[in-house]
């Protein structure tokens, strides 16, 4: 079964095809409304379901669109509507499931859903985010990255604030392209060590630098992500805060990177908290590029999941 659970568990191979191939269905689509079908319907007749345990805006539309683009249809469940694990298990609703659709995406909190789901499926599953890892999120920013600079081979990738599930998949991606990664923020927020010493190991330089302003000397892309998630507390909030502010992407931050340096950010974004505004608005912003590339991105992995 082919599933699409993580970017270190996927052949680089195969990962270079799907990008290729997501440039490809988008430079197809210039200029076509959004509700016009592609040329092919390479997902005519396919039924998939999507499952939110967490809320979304991107995931949810972007697929949704994705698949109706492609010919096909979908079926959007959200966590209240499967409880997923809350009388029967994961495993017997990932039997089921696979009797009446053709291709399950899922967004969840543990990876260990996520997985079990995959376990017992007999048809694609793909990770749609969990609390570890978001790799189709990263699928798209390796697409804008080389849109607009060409290979990520090589390239020097600053990630300010939370070693949280985004960075991670960054971490994966790192490794399975070849470029370099450095890490700035404080040492309670750091990646995992399984992240960082993965990366290392397929020989790309993944470095920890606690001062932002040498982190960011050379950069070619500068990414953040929210400091805060919804689910924390008023205390957490507060807390992270105050080990992060010092970590805010700003003008003067952005300055000390190469000029052309891309800031990136998944979105949503805390304006004036993680990221100034003048820079998620300035030139060097291509965050309305990364949401948009969702939807291309996504629909290469559903096809490559489908072989079609």
């Amino acid at each position: 079964m082919t599933h699409f659970l993580d970017i270190h568990k996927t052949d680089a191979g195969e990962l270079r095809r799907m990008l290729d191939h997501a440039a490809a269905m988008k430079t197809a689509r210039a200029g076509r409304p959004k509700g016009m079908p592609d040329d092919e319907s390479p997902l005519a007749g396919r039924m998939v379901a999507l499952i939110f345990e967490k809320p979304s805006t991107r995931t949810r539309v972007s697929f949704d669109v994705g698949v109706r683009q492609m010919g096909g249809q979908t079926m959007v469940l959200s966590g209240n509507d499967m409880q997923l694990g809350h009388g029967e298990t994961i495993a017997d609703t990932a039997r089921v499931l696979s009797r009446y659709v053709d291709m399950i995406m899922i967004r969840t909190f543990e990876e260990t859903t996520l997985q079990e789901m995959a376990d017992h499926a007999t048809v694609p599953v793909i990770n749609g985010l969990t609390n570890r890892t978001h790799p189709c999120q990263i699928m798209a920013d390796i697409l804008t990255i080389e849109e607009h600079r060409g290979p990520v081979a090589g390239k020097k990738v600053v990630w300010c604030g939370d070693g949280n599930n985004v960075c991670a998949s960054f971490l994966h991606a790192a490794g399975q392209f070849g470029f370099d990664m450095v890490f700035t923020g404080p040492p309670t927020l750091d990646p995992e060590a399984e992240f960082i010493e993965g990366a290392r190991a397929k020989g790309v330089s993944v470095e920890i630098e606690r001062d932002p302003i040498r982190a960011v000397a050379d950069a070619d892309v500068v990414v953040a992500d929210t400091w805060v998630s919804m689910h924390d507390s008023q205390t957490t909030k507060e807390r992270r805060h105050n080990q992060l502010r010092a970590y805010q992407v700003n003008t003067d931050l952005m300055a000390r990177a190469k000029p052309d340096a891309l800031f990136m950010h998944c979105l949503p974004a805390h304006r004036g908290e993680e990221v100034t505004s003048e820079v998620m608005d300035g030139p060097n912003s291509v965050i309305f590029d990364e949401a948009e590339n969702r939807l291309h991105a996504q629909k290469a992995i559903m096809r490559w999941c489908l072989g079609v």
